[in-house]
């Protein structure tokens, strides 16, 4: 059996999440989650969210362990539900380290404040770059969505020439590259 958690869902988790916490914890949005949270897709199967600071993500780490979640593969920690909660610490998304913390200024979008969770989302084009470097089919076509509705947002040249910036410093560099390359290609036919 498949899971998928819309943005209710997920709201009401957090909500659930943030009555159990005594102090605050921000967490930004990235990869499907974003997606659903912006209204661009109705569900996700793994909820990821970036917990910037190292301390709040300690903390949220062992207060779910607390409610009885375990550890998945990664960064991964879920319950008996089904759900994978992706728990991305400091400025990484999966391997994709970014070029500015997403709590700085213009780094994310405010999504709601519950009192002691913020939550927010990853900037589109910080979305774009982490999903683009991991290039499954999926996050193609996740990319592809969220520039199509997005696009009078987006600005394309600054979009390529922060992607080459992030590409500079990963391992990854020529592999990367291509997958920019595939995805300016699908920018041109859809």
């Amino acid at each position: 059996m498949e899971y998928r958690i819309d943005k209710d869902g997920l709201m009401d988790r957090l909500s659930a999440w943030n009555d159990y916490l005594k102090r605050r914890v921000r967490l930004i949005a990235c990869g499907g989650t974003a997606l659903t949270l912006l209204n661009i897709k109705g569900s996700t199967k793994d909820i990821d969210l970036l917990v910037p600071d190292v301390k709040e993500h300690e903390y949220l780490v062992t207060v779910l362990k607390q409610l009885g979640y375990q550890p998945k593969s990664g960064w991964g920690l879920s319950r008996d539900d089904g759900f994978i909660f992706d728990l991305f610490r400091g400025k990484a998304v999966h391997t994709t380290e970014l070029l500015d913390s997403p709590l700085d200024k213009d780094k994310h979008i405010f999504i709601k404040e519950f009192s002691r969770i913020y939550l927010g989302i990853l900037n589109y084009y910080d979305l774009i770059i982490s999903k683009l470097f991991r290039a499954s089919a999926v996050d193609l076509q996740d990319c592809l969505i969220l520039f199509k509705s997005k696009r009078g947002e987006i600005n394309l040249k600054y979009l390529e020439k922060r992607f080459y910036e992030t590409a500079s410093y990963d391992v990854s560099e020529g592999k990367v590259i291509k997958n920019w390359k595939h995805f300016l290609k699908l920018i041109e036919t859809a």
